[in-house]
Protein backbone atom coordinates (compact mmCIF):
# COMPACT_ATOMS: atom_id res chain seq x y z
CA UNK A 1 0.00 0.00 0.00
CA UNK A 2 1.00 3.29 -0.82
CA UNK A 3 2.88 6.23 1.09
CA UNK A 4 1.46 9.62 0.51
CA UNK A 5 3.69 12.75 1.00
CA UNK A 6 1.72 16.14 1.32
CA UNK A 7 3.61 19.03 1.70
CA UNK A 8 5.24 21.86 0.29
CA UNK A 9 6.82 21.56 -3.85
CA UNK A 10 9.20 24.45 -4.33
CA UNK A 11 12.34 25.73 -6.07
CA UNK A 12 15.11 26.27 -3.56
CA UNK A 13 17.75 29.15 -4.58
CA UNK A 14 20.68 28.62 -2.10
CA UNK A 15 23.22 30.94 -1.17
CA UNK A 16 26.55 30.54 1.15
CA UNK A 17 27.80 33.47 3.16
CA UNK A 18 31.38 33.02 3.99
CA UNK A 19 31.30 35.01 7.81
CA UNK A 20 28.67 34.30 10.61
CA UNK A 21 25.63 36.28 10.54
CA UNK A 22 26.07 37.00 14.18
CA UNK A 23 28.92 39.15 14.04
CA UNK A 24 26.65 41.73 11.72
CA UNK A 25 24.28 41.68 14.77
CA UNK A 26 24.83 45.52 16.58
CA UNK A 27 23.47 44.73 20.16
CA UNK A 28 20.71 46.89 21.53
CA UNK A 29 19.70 47.74 17.16
CA UNK A 30 18.26 44.36 16.77
CA UNK A 31 14.38 46.27 16.44
CA UNK A 32 15.40 47.84 13.28
CA UNK A 33 17.75 45.55 11.30
CA UNK A 34 18.88 46.51 7.83
CA UNK A 35 21.31 43.91 6.86
CA UNK A 36 22.84 42.80 3.55
CA UNK A 37 25.37 39.97 3.10
CA UNK A 38 27.62 39.33 0.13
CA UNK A 39 27.18 35.81 -0.83
CA UNK A 40 29.92 33.75 -2.06
CA UNK A 41 27.33 31.92 -4.39
CA UNK A 42 24.44 30.96 -5.93
CA UNK A 43 22.42 27.71 -6.82
CA UNK A 44 19.12 26.64 -7.70
CA UNK A 45 17.56 23.55 -7.00
CA UNK A 46 14.42 21.47 -6.71
CA UNK A 47 12.74 21.48 -3.01
CA UNK A 48 10.12 21.97 -0.76
CA UNK A 49 9.35 19.37 1.96
CA UNK A 50 6.66 17.53 0.60
CA UNK A 51 8.54 16.41 -2.55
CA UNK A 52 11.83 16.18 -1.12
CA UNK A 53 10.42 13.61 1.28
CA UNK A 54 8.82 11.74 -1.71
CA UNK A 55 11.97 11.87 -3.38
CA UNK A 56 13.77 10.07 -0.97
CA UNK A 57 11.66 7.56 -0.52
CA UNK A 58 11.84 6.95 -4.34
CA UNK A 59 15.18 6.05 -3.81
CA UNK A 60 14.35 3.49 -1.52
CA UNK A 61 12.25 2.26 -3.91
CA UNK A 62 8.78 3.18 -1.86
CA UNK A 63 6.65 4.57 -5.18
CA UNK A 64 5.32 7.76 -2.81
CA UNK A 65 2.37 8.60 -4.16
CA UNK A 66 3.54 13.10 -3.95
CA UNK A 67 0.21 15.50 -3.01
CA UNK A 68 0.61 19.44 -3.57
CA UNK A 69 -0.38 22.19 -5.30
CA UNK A 70 2.23 23.75 -7.87
CA UNK A 71 2.28 26.11 -11.01
CA UNK A 72 2.64 25.93 -15.12
CA UNK A 73 6.34 26.32 -14.67
CA UNK A 74 6.60 22.65 -12.74
CA UNK A 75 7.31 20.13 -15.85
CA UNK A 76 10.48 20.21 -15.72
CA UNK A 77 10.37 19.33 -11.97
CA UNK A 78 7.62 16.66 -12.48
CA UNK A 79 9.65 14.77 -15.18
CA UNK A 80 12.38 14.58 -12.39
CA UNK A 81 10.48 13.34 -9.88
CA UNK A 82 8.74 11.07 -11.47
CA UNK A 83 12.27 9.57 -13.52
CA UNK A 84 12.72 8.89 -9.49
CA UNK A 85 10.08 6.89 -8.93
CA UNK A 86 7.43 9.55 -7.66
CA UNK A 87 3.98 9.66 -8.18
CA UNK A 88 2.94 12.62 -9.19
CA UNK A 89 -0.57 11.93 -10.50
CA UNK A 90 -2.05 14.03 -7.40
CA UNK A 91 -0.08 16.99 -7.77
CA UNK A 92 -2.51 20.13 -8.68
CA UNK A 93 -1.24 22.34 -11.08
CA UNK A 94 -2.02 26.07 -10.56
CA UNK A 95 -3.44 28.03 -13.52
CA UNK A 96 -2.39 31.66 -12.05
CA UNK A 97 0.35 31.16 -9.72
CA UNK A 98 3.79 30.03 -9.85
CA UNK A 99 5.19 27.31 -8.26
CA UNK A 100 6.64 28.14 -4.54
CA UNK A 101 10.40 29.50 -3.86
CA UNK A 102 12.80 29.34 -0.79
CA UNK A 103 15.19 31.50 -0.77
CA UNK A 104 18.29 30.35 2.19
CA UNK A 105 21.30 32.17 2.53
CA UNK A 106 24.02 29.70 5.32
CA UNK A 107 26.65 30.75 7.15
CA UNK A 108 29.77 29.96 8.32
CA UNK A 109 28.87 28.47 11.08
CA UNK A 110 25.47 26.72 9.76
CA UNK A 111 23.07 29.34 10.64
CA UNK A 112 20.20 30.17 8.41
CA UNK A 113 18.20 32.87 6.95
CA UNK A 114 15.71 32.19 4.70
CA UNK A 115 12.51 33.62 2.90
CA UNK A 116 9.64 31.20 1.49
CA UNK A 117 7.32 32.43 -1.38
CA UNK A 118 4.22 30.22 -1.48
CA UNK A 119 2.65 30.79 -4.89
CA UNK A 120 0.80 27.88 -5.97
CA UNK A 121 1.11 26.20 -2.08
CA UNK A 122 -2.02 28.04 -1.34
CA UNK A 123 -4.30 25.89 -3.39
CA UNK A 124 -2.91 22.99 -1.85
CA UNK A 125 -6.37 23.45 0.67
CA UNK A 126 -8.39 22.17 -2.33
CA UNK A 127 -6.56 18.49 -2.60
CA UNK A 128 -9.20 15.90 -0.89
CA UNK A 129 -7.61 12.63 0.06
CA UNK A 130 -10.30 10.53 -0.38
CA UNK A 131 -10.00 10.65 -4.67
CA UNK A 132 -6.21 10.12 -3.83
CA UNK A 133 -7.09 6.66 -2.14
CA UNK A 134 -9.62 6.04 -5.39
CA UNK A 135 -6.50 6.38 -7.53
CA UNK A 136 -4.53 4.67 -5.73
CA UNK A 137 -5.63 2.49 -2.88
CA UNK A 138 -5.50 1.95 0.09
CA UNK A 139 -3.28 4.66 1.88
CA UNK A 140 -1.03 2.96 4.15
CA UNK A 141 0.29 6.09 5.59
CA UNK A 142 -0.18 9.79 5.00
CA UNK A 143 2.62 12.28 5.67
CA UNK A 144 1.35 15.80 6.63
CA UNK A 145 4.47 17.97 6.28
CA UNK A 146 4.94 21.44 6.22
CA UNK A 147 2.54 23.27 3.74
CA UNK A 148 -0.27 25.56 2.98
CA UNK A 149 -1.41 25.84 6.84
CA UNK A 150 -5.32 25.29 5.76
CA UNK A 151 -4.26 22.25 3.79
CA UNK A 152 -2.52 20.60 6.50
CA UNK A 153 -5.56 21.28 9.05
CA UNK A 154 -7.59 19.77 6.31
CA UNK A 155 -5.52 16.72 5.44
CA UNK A 156 -5.16 16.04 9.50
CA UNK A 157 -9.07 16.03 10.09
CA UNK A 158 -9.43 13.66 6.64
CA UNK A 159 -6.87 11.48 7.80
CA UNK A 160 -8.98 11.21 11.38
CA UNK A 161 -12.18 10.83 9.72
CA UNK A 162 -11.19 8.45 7.06
CA UNK A 163 -8.86 6.14 9.37
CA UNK A 164 -6.02 7.20 7.44
CA UNK A 165 -2.90 6.51 9.38
CA UNK A 166 -0.46 9.39 9.32
CA UNK A 167 2.44 11.19 9.93
CA UNK A 168 2.81 14.72 11.74
CA UNK A 169 5.77 16.53 10.65
CA UNK A 170 4.61 20.39 11.52
CA UNK A 171 8.84 21.64 10.96
CA UNK A 172 8.85 25.57 10.44
CA UNK A 173 4.85 26.01 10.87
CA UNK A 174 5.18 25.49 14.50
CA UNK A 175 6.77 29.15 14.93
CA UNK A 176 3.79 30.78 14.00
CA UNK A 177 0.93 28.59 14.33
CA UNK A 178 -1.03 29.20 17.35
CA UNK A 179 -1.74 26.42 20.40
CA UNK A 180 -4.46 25.08 19.05
CA UNK A 181 -3.46 25.15 15.68
CA UNK A 182 -0.46 22.60 16.77
CA UNK A 183 -2.86 20.01 19.02
CA UNK A 184 -5.24 19.96 15.82
CA UNK A 185 -2.28 18.39 13.74
CA UNK A 186 -0.62 16.74 16.35
CA UNK A 187 -3.64 14.83 18.36
CA UNK A 188 -4.22 10.78 16.96
CA UNK A 189 -0.89 11.04 14.85
CA UNK A 190 0.88 7.70 14.27
CA UNK A 191 4.18 9.56 14.45
CA UNK A 192 5.46 12.85 15.41
CA UNK A 193 8.92 14.48 13.66
CA UNK A 194 10.54 17.35 14.85
CA UNK A 195 13.58 19.05 15.64
CA UNK A 196 14.78 20.10 19.17
CA UNK A 197 13.77 23.30 19.12
CA UNK A 198 10.69 22.80 17.70
CA UNK A 199 10.02 19.91 20.63
CA UNK A 200 10.18 22.72 23.40
CA UNK A 201 8.19 25.33 21.03
CA UNK A 202 5.35 22.54 20.71
CA UNK A 203 5.62 21.97 24.30
CA UNK A 204 5.33 25.72 25.13
CA UNK A 205 2.30 26.33 22.89
CA UNK A 206 0.41 23.74 23.12
CA UNK A 207 0.60 23.57 26.93
CA UNK A 208 1.04 19.96 27.26
CA UNK A 209 4.02 18.29 28.81
CA UNK A 210 5.64 15.83 27.43
CA UNK A 211 3.91 12.92 28.86
CA UNK A 212 0.41 14.53 27.42
CA UNK A 213 1.98 14.64 23.88
CA UNK A 214 2.99 10.94 23.95
CA UNK A 215 -0.39 10.21 24.82
CA UNK A 216 -2.16 11.52 21.92
CA UNK A 217 0.78 9.84 19.22
CA UNK A 218 2.30 6.40 18.77
CA UNK A 219 5.95 7.66 18.46
CA UNK A 220 7.32 11.04 19.19
CA UNK A 221 10.72 11.80 16.78
CA UNK A 222 13.35 14.38 17.78
CA UNK A 223 16.30 15.20 15.46
CA UNK A 224 19.14 16.89 17.33
CA UNK A 225 21.63 17.36 14.97
CA UNK A 226 25.03 16.18 15.75
CA UNK A 227 23.85 14.12 18.71
CA UNK A 228 21.71 12.19 16.85
CA UNK A 229 17.97 11.27 17.00
CA UNK A 230 15.79 10.98 20.39
CA UNK A 231 12.73 8.32 20.26
CA UNK A 232 10.05 8.27 22.28
CA UNK A 233 6.92 6.47 23.04
CA UNK A 234 4.78 5.88 26.21
CA UNK A 235 5.29 3.08 28.47
CA UNK A 236 8.56 2.27 26.51
CA UNK A 237 12.14 3.14 27.34
CA UNK A 238 13.92 5.99 24.72
CA UNK A 239 15.59 4.85 22.24
CA UNK A 240 19.02 7.15 20.65
CA UNK A 241 20.19 6.96 17.82
CA UNK A 242 23.60 8.29 16.60
CA UNK A 243 24.15 10.92 13.39
CA UNK A 244 26.29 8.89 11.07
CA UNK A 245 29.42 10.76 10.71
CA UNK A 246 29.77 13.35 7.76
CA UNK A 247 32.80 12.57 5.60
CA UNK A 248 32.50 15.78 3.70
CA UNK A 249 31.50 19.54 3.94
CA UNK A 250 27.74 19.71 5.54
CA UNK A 251 24.99 21.37 3.54
CA UNK A 252 22.22 20.97 5.97
CA UNK A 253 19.17 21.94 4.08
CA UNK A 254 17.35 19.12 3.29
CA UNK A 255 18.72 16.37 5.84
CA UNK A 256 15.45 16.23 8.14
CA UNK A 257 13.61 15.65 5.13
CA UNK A 258 15.52 12.87 4.01
CA UNK A 259 15.63 11.93 7.64
CA UNK A 260 11.99 11.36 7.54
CA UNK A 261 12.26 9.58 3.92
CA UNK A 262 14.43 6.76 5.33
CA UNK A 263 12.80 6.16 8.77
CA UNK A 264 9.20 6.02 7.05
CA UNK A 265 11.01 3.48 4.00
CA UNK A 266 12.47 1.03 6.81
CA UNK A 267 8.99 1.13 8.57
CA UNK A 268 7.19 -0.03 5.60
CA UNK A 269 9.80 -2.63 4.86
CA UNK A 270 8.94 -4.50 8.14
CA UNK A 271 12.06 -3.06 9.82
CA UNK A 272 11.40 -2.18 14.06
CA UNK A 273 11.74 1.54 15.45
CA UNK A 274 15.37 1.59 16.20
CA UNK A 275 16.42 -0.17 13.30
CA UNK A 276 14.40 2.80 10.95
CA UNK A 277 15.53 5.51 13.19
CA UNK A 278 19.14 4.47 12.09
CA UNK A 279 17.83 3.68 8.53
CA UNK A 280 17.18 7.82 8.44
CA UNK A 281 20.41 9.10 9.97
CA UNK A 282 22.23 7.24 7.43
CA UNK A 283 20.12 8.86 4.55
CA UNK A 284 20.18 12.35 6.54
CA UNK A 285 23.73 12.15 6.14
CA UNK A 286 23.96 11.30 2.64
CA UNK A 287 21.85 14.44 1.77
CA UNK A 288 23.92 16.78 3.16
CA UNK A 289 26.79 15.96 2.13
CA UNK A 290 25.81 17.75 -0.97
CA UNK A 291 24.29 21.41 -2.06
CA UNK A 292 20.76 20.67 -2.75
CA UNK A 293 18.35 19.02 -1.16
CA UNK A 294 17.52 15.88 -3.90
CA UNK A 295 21.34 16.18 -5.78
CA UNK A 296 22.39 12.67 -3.15
CA UNK A 297 22.24 9.60 -4.23
CA UNK A 298 21.94 6.09 -2.35
CA UNK A 299 24.53 3.74 -4.47
CA UNK A 300 24.02 0.28 -2.50
CA UNK A 301 27.48 -1.05 -1.44
CA UNK A 302 29.04 2.13 -0.36
CA UNK A 303 25.77 2.94 2.01
CA UNK A 304 25.88 -0.43 3.21
CA UNK A 305 29.34 -0.05 4.44
CA UNK A 306 28.72 3.48 6.06
CA UNK A 307 25.78 2.21 7.55
CA UNK A 308 27.53 -1.13 9.05
CA UNK A 309 30.37 1.05 10.30
CA UNK A 310 27.75 2.91 12.09
CA UNK A 311 25.38 0.47 13.57
CA UNK A 312 26.85 -3.02 13.06
CA UNK A 313 27.67 -5.85 10.71
CA UNK A 314 23.76 -7.39 12.06
CA UNK A 315 22.50 -4.06 11.28
CA UNK A 316 23.61 -3.48 7.61
CA UNK A 317 22.50 -7.67 7.11
CA UNK A 318 18.78 -6.61 8.11
CA UNK A 319 18.79 -3.74 6.15
CA UNK A 320 20.70 -4.94 2.64
CA UNK A 321 17.30 -7.51 1.45
CA UNK A 322 15.60 -3.95 1.14
CA UNK A 323 17.66 -1.59 -0.62
CA UNK A 324 16.92 -1.35 -4.39
CA UNK A 325 20.09 -2.56 -6.29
Amino acid sequence: MPVVVTGSIATDHLMTFPGRFTDQFVEGKMENVSLSFLVDDLVQHRGGAGANMAYGLGLLGQEPVLVGAVGNDFADYDAWLSRHGVDTGSVRWSELKHTARFVCTTDAANNQIASFYSGAMSEAALIELAPVATRVGDLDLVIIGPNDPTAMVQHTQECRQRGYPFLADPSQQLAWADGAMIRELVDGADLLFTNEYEHALLLQKTGWDDAEVLARVGTWVTTQAAKGVRVEQAGEATIEVIAVPETKPVEPTGGGDALRAGFVAALQWGLDIERATQVGSAVATAAVEVIGTQEYTLPRAPFLERFAEAFGTDAADEVAPHLPG
